[in-house]
């Protein structure tokens, strides 16, 4: 699918910008969005991307709930980093220190995360969602089991992180970048305007000027699948002490990252699946994802 020549994503600034320390000293860059009076939403995004990235969605929300906005380090607004520390345990680490950030700048108050696949992961894996979320709203996380269905997502996760080492990291133009997704089929479920975005948020101008490259570069979105499955399958939500809500994929749909695991069998969780979506639902279907986040957020008591 083509983006359209006439939709083009226009961020607004954010209310506020502010630098958070990680424990092992790299910069992560906190930005307010919305309705600072409203009920805190604290955002994050997958592997590869950006939190911008997601404002088709996010936007829908800002005129009711405060909104803070965060990229993964070497992602994004985050400057980059060496590969030593480009783990799931730093980035859980990363979390924690996001969190106390939010209370110290904003003044601590109910709050929902909302996640999607990596940082929906990161979150069920941090120690504080307990005491820091009254929800947590997570988008088709890479969560798998084991058993057959860990071997399945094994083989899925060594396919996608040579996929991911596979890719071209530079460009002439972004305009080159967006054509090129338009040609790939996991791209092709995008709204309008999202495949011009995705180059624009993903993208940072080369040092030498000659050019755009991969703000996470392919060697740091691979690693991060290789431990996916080590970490996907230590999650316990008999432990997660808020209420989660899980928005997956279609099961019926090839899957565009990693398997969808069903979780109707996972009582402690609200499971619902997007039918016609993909892992990027929430850039396919921007506005029933928000209303998801609403109308949980709304049943638990802080939306």
């Amino acid at each position: 699918m083509a983006d359209s020549p006439v939709t083009r994503w226009q961020l607004p600034d954010p209310v506020s910008v502010h630098e958070v320390r990680a424990r092992d000293g790299a910069r992560l860059l906190l930005r307010r969005h919305g309705n600072p009076d409203g009920p805190r939403l604290v955002l994050s995004h997958g592997n590869g991307l950006a939190i911008d990235l997601y404002y088709p969605f996010w936007s829908l929300l800002m005129d009711d709930f405060d909104l803070v906005v965060h990229d993964l380090r070497n992602h994004g607004w985050n400057e980059a980093g060496g590969l030593r520390n480009h783990d799931v345990p730093s980035m859980v680490a990363d979390h924690d220190s996001i969190l106390e950030a939010i209370d110290r700048e904003f003044g601590a108050k109910p709050q929902a995360g909302v996640f999607h696949s990596v940082s929906a992961l990161i979150s069920l894996l941090s120690p504080a969602h307990g005491a820091r979320y009254a929800a947590l709203v997570l988008f088709d996380p890479p969560i798998c089991k084991p058993g057959r269905g860990h071997r399945e997502f094994e083989e899925a996760a060594v396919r996608a992180a040579g996929f991911a080492r596979s890719r071209t990291d530079s460009f002439r133009r972004r305009e080159d970048f967006a054509e090129l997704l338009g040609l790939l089929p996991p791209f092709g479920r995008f709204v309008p305007g999202a495949l011009d975005l995705m180059a624009r948020t993903t993208l940072r101008e080369r040092a030498d000027g000659t050019g755009y490259e991969l703000r996470c570069p392919p060697e740091y979105e691979a690693r991060m699948i290789d431990y996916a499955s080590v970490y996907g399958v230590s999650v316990d939500f008999d432990a997660i002490t808020c209420p989660v809500k899980v928005v997956g994929a279609d099961p019926t749909l090839p899957y565009s990252y990693l398997p969808t695991l069903d979780m109707t069998d996972i009582l402690s969780v609200d499971y619902d699946f997007l039918p016609e979506s993909t892992h990027f639902l929430q850039l396919e279907w921007p506005a029933e994802c928000a209303a998801a986040v609403r109308e949980f957020v709304r049943e638990v008591g802080i939306g």
